[in-house]
């Protein structure tokens, strides 16, 4: 009994050639939990899909998409800062097995460094969008070249802009006055299909897209979520339940009901809503409403309907309220709503 993702094999990985048949040069991104997958499942898949290179998040994760069997280049997309230990380590490993690791490098201070410690590294330079993360300006191009030169290779500029909005022109922008200062190929997120082709009619280098979300999650009726119904307790008004031991406020009694899934796994964690359409601000409110009120609706259906949350999810479980009359018993497997993102199984099924 356990939290489980059930995958339709043939459905995930028709979407995925489909999007890499599309463009040779997308180039997977594989970071995080692995977009509720896990990373060595994906670098498996990005081997299948002979991908030449894929992008992790963070050095720490290198590792792992090599465990999974990916042989090609790895690029780091978190920019190197000096003096981080596990950074250092992957780059020593890397140096002895002679395996492909691409560096991000957002600062003048920190190609100059690098150049200085780690010569003949490869890396991509990050240049600074309208998202204010991390980056170049253009102003610093040219002196970000001057500090590789003859001492890091540079293999590309990166150019990671905003999900909402227009951004063709920023792009557009931006890449120009990159290439004017290295002519070398371009790596962009968060551009559609006709902004892409508008941008490699204009640029006189390679531009290739990094794609996560899109690649694994796009199929979205190539997975769900189940959850196994561990126990069932018939309860009274004004009986006291959970940690919390909250009072059950309806007169008619009902049923609570113990699930698999928990904080452990992802259940009930979401980002905070950006707020930018009314509907999210809409659904916040009544989130809030409903949380202030002590109701909060759990992501686990019971008998075609999603559940309130008798308390907060435990680590490994839930308590969720069910009324008397709904049909629910030990081993139930129940469907639950995950976001992909936080998300952490028990198990992962290929079906």
């Amino acid at each position: 009994m356990s939290l489980v993702m059930h995958v339709d094999t043939a459905a995930w990985r028709s979407h995925q050639d489909a999007v890499l048949a599309g463009d040779r040069l997308t180039v997977p991104v594989i970071k995080g939990n692995g977009y509720g997958f896990g990373l060595e499942r994906l670098a498996g898949e990005a081997a299948r899909l002979t991908a030449d290179v894929v992008a992790v998040g963070t050095a720490g994760e290198v590792a792992a998409v090599r465990a999974g069997g990916f042989t090609g280049d790895v690029v780091v997309l978190t920019p190197w800062r000096p003096g981080d230990p596990i950074v250092e380590q992957m780059l020593d490993e890397a140096a002895q097995s002679g395996s492909g690791v691409i560096m991000t490098v957002s600062r003048v201070a920190d190609a100059q460094a690098l150049a200085e410690s780690r010569p003949g590294l490869r890396v991509i330079l990050e240049v600074l969008t309208s998202m204010l993360r991390f980056g170049l300006a253009p102003q610093e191009f040219r002196h970000a070249v001057t500090a590789c030169q003859d001492r890091l290779e540079i293999v590309g500029w990166t150019i990671h802009l905003p999900m909402t909005g227009e951004h063709l022109q920023e792009a557009t922008d931006l890449a120009t006055s990159a290439v004017a200062a290295c002519r070398a190929p371009l790596w962009v997120s968060h551009l559609d299909d006709d902004e892409l082709d508008v941008l490699r009619h204009r640029m006189p280098v390679t531009v290739r897209r990094r794609v996560g979300t899109h690649l694994w999650l796009g199929g979205t009726d190539a997975y769900r979520y189940t959850s196994s119904v561990t126990d069932v307790h018939q309860v009274s008004r004004g009986e006291r339940v959970g940690y919390w031991q909250r009072a059950v406020p309806d007169p008619r009694g009902g049923q609570v009901v113990v699930v698999d899934g928990g904080t452990s796994h992802g259940v009930a964690m979401s980002a905070p809503t950006p707020g930018a359409s009314v509907r999210q601000q809409l659904t916040a409110a009544a989130g809030g409403l409903l949380n202030a009120s002590r109701l909060a609706l759990s992501p686990f259906s019971v008998g075609g309907r999603k559940r309130f949350f008798v308390e907060p999810p435990h680590m490994q479980a839930s308590l969720v309220w069910v009324p008397g009359g709904v049909s629910v018993a030990v081993g139930d497997e129940i469907d639950v709503t995950m976001r992909a993102t936080t998300a952490t199984p028990d198990a992962i099924v290929l079906e």
